[in-house]
């Protein structure tokens, strides 16, 4: 088939999803355009308008199937270039704009919502990276429009559930390696998540200041993609626990970043807003034992006996039992099988995808 791949905010996981699609689905004949993450609010409606401005040359070819990220202004983009609206499209979800926490995320608006809905209706197929990121995605999506003063469609969120279902990103074969040995006089942790609100860096703090607390022995890799600007709770623990700290910031070198999840123990995250925690599921494959509060699409993967309990409206609470879930399990590690999760074991399933896609009349 000929594919047309839009990734309309090219943030690092929707980069390596769209990579890895291309690489083990090689079979296709793949055109690929993306924009960068960045400047949201302007990405988000107006990324139709940059490409049919600007890459007319591609938009004319001819395609078989149209596969696009949820960023993605489907249905004006269709609009704008007619030779594309009659395409069979497949819009994959890695979030949706309703599930965000309110508190320090300005992505979160009517707008970016409503579009999102637009977009829904103009694909033929709806895929999410967790059950968590389509119920949230519907339930969102039918509350906002209820607010519609009069005429609310309540119909469209029907079809939209009809044609959805979930397919999660793959984790990448080169992360199911055998893990590197570790000397055992301290218990090596890591957290690997974007430095910004939504991924709980005040309550991350709280939970080592807990650990200390409380006696344990630990060293700790503080990793993710950092911006200019960062909540104030890295620079504290920066200050207070600079003797744990093995690793700061953001490993450029894959290898590298994968030889450290290897070399830890222990992933954990605190995060309010996670659609899928790909970032978890690579330290899993790493063989990490995980520990999560127990929400988000963490529990369609994470036994419950490495969930600790969710207190998102009292931190120092949640951060006490992710604590104590913590010194449990660095005493009884448990090891997961997320093998099928790989790209490897996955890579039929999407394929199955494509094909109902673009030939319906054959499933």
């Amino acid at each position: 088939m000929r594919i047309l791949l839009l990734s309309a905010y090219d943030a690092a996981s929707h980069r390596q999803w769209r990579l890895g699609l291309v690489a083990n689905l090689w079979q296709h004949q793949w055109t690929v355009l993306t924009l960068p993450d960045r400047f949201f609010s302007w990405r988000i409606r107006g990324n139709a308008l940059s490409w049919v401005a600007e890459q007319q040359d591609v938009l004319q070819q001819t395609f078989d199937l149209i596969i696009a990220t949820s960023m993605v202004d489907l249905a004006t983009l269709k609009g704008l270039q007619p030779n594309l609206a009659a395409i069979p499209t497949l819009l994959y979800f890695h979030e949706n704009q309703f599930s965000y926490p309110e508190s320090g995320h300005a992505h979160s608006s009517v707008e970016a919502q409503i579009t999102s809905i637009y977009s829904a209706m103009a694909a033929d197929r709806l895929l999410f990276n967790s059950a968590y990121n389509r119920e949230t995605f519907l339930q969102g999506a039918k509350a906002l429009l209820k607010k519609m003063p009069d005429h609310a469609p309540l119909s469209v969120i029907t079809a939209l559930e009809v044609k959805s279902s979930e397919l999660p990103v793959p984790v990448d074969d080169i992360c199911f390696r055998q893990k590197a040995g570790r000397p055992d006089e301290s218990v090596t942790l890591v957290w690997n998540h974007r430095w910004e609100y939504d991924k709980g860096p005040d309550r991350l703090y709280l939970v080592l200041k807990e650990l200390v607390r409380r006696g344990l022995d630990f060293r700790i890799h503080l990793l993710g993609q950092r911006f200019r600007r960062w909540p104030e709770a890295f620079d504290n623990m920066h200050k207070e626990f600079k003797a744990q700290i093995l690793s700061w910031g953001y490993i450029e070198n894959r290898h590298d970043y994968l030889q450290t999840l290897q070399q830890s123990e222990i992933v954990f995250s605190t995060a309010l807003h996670d659609f899928q925690g790909l970032a978890m599921q690579e330290a899993i494959a790493c063989g990490c034992t995980p520990v999560a509060p127990n929400r988000l699409a963490y529990p369609e993967y994470i036994p419950t006996s490495c969930l600790s309990d969710s207190y998102p409206e009292e931190p120092e609470r949640e951060a006490a039992a992710m604590a104590e879930k913590i010194i449990e399990l660095q005493a009884k590690p448990q090891l997961l099988d997320l093998t099928q999760r790989s790209w490897k074991n996955m890579a039929d399933q999407y394929e199955q995808q494509l094909q109902a896609t673009s030939n319906p009349e054959t499933v």
